[in-house]
């Protein structure tokens, strides 16, 4: 049931959150010589104006695949850690999340891969006059092709850089705040509570990993024109930081932060939810927490 929560989680997550994601990627990876978008919303209207609404759900197969047994993994993993480390710290709660996050790299990586290359097909054209990808399924078999494994898996150190500590500070900020909050089963105001709690940790975890990303971004969309600017993570820091400056860590940050409170706060509360009525309102969790699993 704990995977099942995760999965249906996932799912509204990803439904909730994708056009944000696609603006976040554009800006990322544009060039600072000719950029294309001025800021978040000229993004959003840009995309909707020249590719149709469809254009912000660009490459959403991968992470719709890919999130449902990624928040399957994340929420078993990080429930049986917390069985076995024995106590329910703020510490334990932030090592279990950080567990989750390394384990679920190997399928986050490749799915971000052809997420990223998917967003960045046909970028400015409504309808694109020629596709180099078909699907998420056919971006990582052309890739595998060219270049590989290691094609499939770029950007997986940067990936595990930013996976690791930010699900553990997304686990240890929802323990503090529904520890704050004390919302029982029958509380009135228990969803509120919940989808604050959610909204909050992703939003916390983000800002704790978002130069990665940053970096990750630039690496997985590296070589979609056929030629590869950077060398590895230390070239990309160093030509990124050159021509843009540091400021270059924040490129953006503001539709992340819009998507993350509620990406996360329907994905916390859906499989806080899903849990607690599939397990009954009086074996519910407490505080606002996801129950603990019994089991993987």
């Amino acid at each position: 049931m704990d995977f099942v929560a995760g999965c249906i989680g996932g799912a509204v997550g990803v439904l909730v959150g994708h056009p944000f994601d696609t603006v976040k990627v554009r800006l990322q990876v544009q060039s600072v010589d000719k950029p294309l978008y001025r800021g978040t919303v000229h993004c959003f209207q840009s995309i909707i104006r020249q590719e149709s609404v469809f254009g912000l759900y660009k490459g959403i197969g991968s992470p719709m695949m890919g999130l449902t047994f990624i928040n399957a993994i994340v929420f078993g993993v990080q429930g049986n850690a917390m069985r076995l480390l024995g106590h329910d710290t703020p510490m334990n709660q932030f090592l279990a999340g950080a567990a989750a996050g390394i384990i679920q790299c190997v399928i986050c990586c490749p799915m971000e891969l052809a997420k990223t290359r998917l967003q960045m097909q046909g970028t400015g054209e409504k309808k694109s006059s020629r596709k180099l990808y078909k699907s998420s399924l056919d971006c990582l078999v052309r890739i595998y092709n060219r270049e590989g494994l290691r094609g499939v898996n770029r950007g997986m150190i940067t990936t595990v850089l930013r996976e690791t500590p930010g699900f553990g500070v997304y686990f240890l900020s929802y323990d503090v705040l529904t520890r704050r909050l004390g919302c029982e089963p029958d509380d009135r105001y228990m969803i509120p509570k919940l989808l604050f709690s959610g909204g909050m940790a992703g939003i916390a975890s983000w800002l704790s990993t978002y130069p990665v990303d940053v970096i990750k971004s630039r690496l997985q969309a590296d070589g979609v024109g056929g030629v590869h600017e950077y060398s590895g993570i230390a070239d990309c820091v160093r030509q990124s930081v050159s021509r843009e400056g540091y400021m270059v860590f924040t490129r953006g940050l503001t539709s992340t932060l819009l998507r993350a409170f509620p990406v996360n706060a329907a994905t916390f509360a859906t499989v806080t939810l899903v849990l607690m009525y599939a397990r009954g309102a009086a074996e519910g969790p407490k505080d606002c927490e996801p129950a603990q699993p019994s089991g993987l």
